[in-house]
């Protein structure tokens, strides 16, 4: 199976059905497919074929999934550009992936035409929006090229399930940018088990908020399109756009990373919503503390479950859905479970392990690191053998995420490696002081680092939001935190700052913060 059978699967059975909606425009299927296959005919024009690659920098739209599917017709390797990366940052993934074609928003102008004075000259640029053509060079307009481009499937060179689909660019350890290698299969695999796991159907209605260069949203492209369900595309994450989509849109389900919906459930009027339509909530792509869960429960009064993945695992790795017998137990017992980090998904194998590679007591207690394999699971990175290696050792992909594993096989991760603080030798876990801090009433977010000391080699920081309209001093946060844990897990120092920095899928960038590149 590969991406074009998905869409091939939709247009048959779905092709009058309503598919997308972005901003005024809504397509059924059967209008999708058309513009999808004019879209990989005019790339097939322009000499992309197998093993090219293509990148898109853009912000969620019709646009950005019609480049999904019409690249995958031709076997060739979309690239998501993250679009909140510096031209410099840009360059060295367009240099790094040899993309030849790169299809943009004429509002990103400024940053393509920074792209061309760094030396990134581009075979083609396609340009969507409304607007004058931008003066560069080897350029088109998107609807006008697929106007001209005939509206059938292309027939593409012979392909298996092993190829290339996608290239995503994460942060690497040597602070160069590395690219995640996705295949058909690892997409496809995704796609099926995460339809299983949460009973997709053609009823559904997905509202894409978390953005689409981004695997915590991107998935749902695929597994959505297979169901014939339908797709919301928001461009730019704004509250009340994003509550009023939800009611006026009847969602059904959605998954958005732990920030936004922080964000969501503290806009002021969110009572007053019809959430009636969500069957469930999915949070992922970060650490949620308890407390937050609780509130997004209240608010949206649905299932909520929680998700864990990485970008080199399609994304999914585990799901906080409760097993049937422990439906049984109390809500308050249930909620333990649905909080933590959750159970293997269906399509992966996992483990905690130790440092010498066997498995940690399933006691909840013992902290080892999660390691994974299956068809989801990348097979590298892009011209980075060295890097894979580290990575990926006896087919096991190692995380870095440090977890404990209770009696029923759910995980709850404790901490990154590297975010882990060591202080006067005892090991503390940034995330388990984060949720409690998370629990006071007066902290909108919260990050909490290792800073050097002299005496403890690391004292706790917490950097702290605070809810608008609400007051707090360090002394009483750090009162509240030794109520609650152990004094050496209580920070030191706190300081107060109006927004933590966010990377560009919107999680909290703690490097940043540890960097000193944001004033606080």
């Amino acid at each position: 199976m590969n991406i074009p059978f998905i869409l091939e699967k939709a247009v048959n059975l779905y092709g009058d059905k309503e598919a997308i909606v972005s901003g005024k425009k809504r397509f059924t299927y059967g209008a999708f497919g058309d513009r999808v296959f004019r879209l990989a005919n005019y790339l097939a024009k322009c000499g992309i074929g197998k093993g090219d690659t293509v990148s898109i920098l853009h912000r969620n739209s019709h646009e950005y999934m019609e480049a999904y599917f019409a690249v995958g017709q031709l076997g060739a390797i979309l690239n998501p550009l993250n679009y909140r990366l510096s031209p410099k940052e840009l360059a060295f993934i367009l240099k790094d992936s040899r993309a030849r074609l790169l299809i943009s928003e004429k509002s990103f102008q400024e940053q393509v035409v920074s792209l061309n004075e760094l030396g990134i000259k581009m075979e083609k640029v396609v340009w969507t929006g409304d607007g004058d053509l931008p003066g560069l060079s080897q350029a088109s307009d998107y609807e006008i090229s697929l106007k001209k481009a005939p509206a059938y499937p292309v027939r593409a060179a012979e392909s298996n399930d092993e190829d290339i689909a996608h290239l995503y660019y994460t942060s690497g350890t040597t602070g160069v940018p590395k690219g995640v290698i996705l295949s058909h299969k690892n997409v496809c695999s995704h796609s099926l088990a995460a339809i299983a796991e949460l009973a997709l159907k053609d009823e559904d209605r997905w509202i894409h908020v978390a953005p689409m260069f981004h695997l915590a949203d991107a998935w749902a492209t695929f597994a959505i399109t297979w169901v014939g369900g339908m797709h919301i595309l928001i461009p730019d994450f704004d509250p009340i756009v994003v509550l009023s989509a939800i009611r006026d849109e009847r969602i059904t389900i959605t998954n958005m990373v732990p920030t936004m919906l922080n964000m969501l459930i503290n806009s002021p009027g969110v009572e007053s919503y019809d959430f009636s339509s969500l069957r469930a909530i999915l949070s992922g792509g970060a650490p949620i503390a308890p407390e937050v869960v609780r509130k997004i429960m209240e608010v949206f009064k649905c299932a909520y479950i929680q998700t864990y993945g990485m970008t080199e695992t399609s994304p999914y790795l585990t799901l906080s859905i409760l097993k049937d017998h422990l439906r049984h137990l109390s809500p308050d017992e249930q909620f333990v479970y649905m909080a933590k980090t959750g159970r293997p998904f269906l399509a992966v194998r996992l483990k905690v392990v130790r440092e010498d590679g066997s498995e940690v007591e399933p006691d909840d207690k013992e902290v080892g690191e999660i390691i994974v394999r299956g068809d989801i699971v990348t097979k590298g990175y892009w011209n980075r053998p060295e890097e894979t290696a580290k990575a990926i050792r006896d087919g096991w992909l190692y995380t870095g995420d440090m977890a404990v594993m209770d009696r029923e096989g759910y995980v709850n991760i404790v901490d990154r490696k590297k975010d882990m603080i060591i202080t006067g030798g005892e090991n503390v876990y940034s995330v388990e002081v984060e949720n409690v801090l998370y629990s006071h009433p007066a902290i909108l977010e919260v990050a909490v680092i290792g800073v050097p000391d002299p005496k403890w080699g690391e004292v706790i920081k917490a950097v702290v939001v605070l809810i608008p309209g609400q007051t707090a001093t360090g002394e009483e946060i750090i009162a509240y935190c030794k109520k609650h844990i152990a004094g050496y897990k209580t920070p030191k120092i706190v300081s107060f700052i109006e927004s933590l920095p966010k990377t560009g899928s919107g999680k909290i960038c703690k490097e940043d913060l540890r960097k000193n590149k944001v004033s606080i």
